[in-house]
């Protein structure tokens, strides 16, 4: 009976054309969504991610995809050469599994002894194929065991609020996070080991299986091929790894935007039976001011000007994020008129040596006139500048 391995592409929701980008993205989309740190005691969940991260584990992976590609299921102990020739329609030579004494640390040794291969007749009636067995061999199914494989640990996002100069000068942010690390009391592997001897393999490190008229030896499934028992590690309780808070230092470069993410390679989820870990992404929400509004690396500032200043123009001081600057007012100045002081905003964490420019908008502050030389004032201004302001809006209508 043929091995039912699952679609990986199905199950991270992508097509078999996908990209890599496009199977990274798929993977930590649905990896965020479906988390044991985010589904505490969801089986399911639980059961799911692993999925996930088999799949992923295989996909991410050149050769490994090109392997799943070609046969519809992957294990390390596949070669890459005998795969291909296998898609070629050459099937499987002896020599293409990692024999004892090879160089390869999980070779499958096979005793073809006595072997009947009338079985793998191709054409009706036929009782099982090579594909079958071998499928069984390398998935660790349908002998009596279902053998785990390393995971990789998970990404983590963190979100953190930063100040408004902060961000904008830079420094460093303390923070504790929580994450799944390496349990210390077993090393991660879930179980502590000890002098008894593996009572499957009988010390061996190696139990003998059987497909069809086929028998080989493989990796002991209970010692993992150690030949010592072991006994569940009492800290984690067989997961590998422990929930841990720990401080952690990031730096805060100048001109970190709102929105920008900071990895941190290896701080994210510990990984199984020493998989590598994830990684740690810093999400920064940058804080807002009463005067400055930064968009990007520019900061916008609305300045008030007196009626005077704006008719006749003015130099004024304005402040910026480094202080005082003097900007030119022009004449004729109206409210709503934007102003660019060069180089006067925040500088790029993306590109060294350059920094956004302070863009003023001007408004235009009507005094409150109280005594009878200014009213009168006012009305010979009047006099002398007839001109309709809302003529233009009346040649719309």
């Amino acid at each position: 009976m043929a091995t039912q391995t699952k679609d990986y592409y199905a199950t991270l929701g992508v097509k078999k054309s996908a990209s890599a980008d496009e199977i990274r993205k798929a993977y930590r989309k649905l990896a965020r969504k479906y988390h044991p740190d985010v589904n505490p005691g969801d089986k399911a969940a639980e059961e799911k991610f692993k999925d996930l991260s088999t799949a992923y584990d295989v996909l991410s992976d050149p050769k490994k995809r090109k392997i799943y590609d070609q046969l519809g299921y992957y294990s390390d102990n596949i070669d890459p050469a005998a795969a291909e020739a296998y898609a070629r329609g050459g099937g499987f030579g002896a020599g293409g599994f990692g024999t004892a004494g090879s160089g390869r640390t999980q070779g499958v040794p096979f005793d073809f002894s006595g072997f009947d291969f009338s079985d793998f007749a191709e054409g009706a009636g036929r009782k099982t194929s090579f594909r079958d067995i071998f499928s069984n061999i390398f998935s660790g199914r349908g002998f009596g065991f279902d053998r785990d494989q390393p995971q990789p640990g998970s990404d983590l996002e963190y979100q953190v609020n930063v100040p408004f100069w902060q961000a904008i000068r830079g420094g460093v942010l303390r923070l504790n996070i929580t994450r799944r690390d390496t349990c210390a009391n077993c090393g991660g592997r879930g179980e502590i080991q000890t002098q008894a001897t593996c009572p499957e393999c009988g010390g061996k490190g190696q139990v003998t299986q059987t497909g069809g008229r086929m028998k080989f030896n493989v990796q002991c499934p209970r010692c993992g091929g150690a030949g010592k028992a072991g006994t569940l590690c009492n800290v984690c309780g067989g997961e590998g790894a422990v929930s841990r808070t720990e401080p952690l230092e990031v730096r805060i470069k100048p001109g970190t935007r709102d929105g920008q993410r900071i990895r941190i390679a290896g701080k994210g989820n510990a990984g199984t039976m020493g998989a590598p870990p994830g990684d740690l992404y810093i999400i920064v929400r940058t804080g807002e001011h009463p005067v400055f509004r930064r968009e990007g690396d520019n900061i916008h500032i609305t300045v008030p000007v007196t009626p005077t200043e704006a008719a006749l123009g003015a130099k004024i001081e304005v402040p910026t994020i480094e202080g005082r600057a003097l900007l030119r007012i022009p004449p004729g100045t109206q409210t709503g008129q934007k102003l660019r002081l060069r180089e006067k905003g925040v500088p790029s964490a993306k590109a060294e040596g350059k920094r956004g420019d302070q863009i003023v908008e001007i408004k235009i502050v009507v005094p409150q006139v109280q005594d009878e030389r200014s009213k009168e004032i006012l009305r010979e201004l009047a006099r002398l500048n007839p001109e309709d302001p809302r003529a233009d809006l009346w040649r719309q209508v």
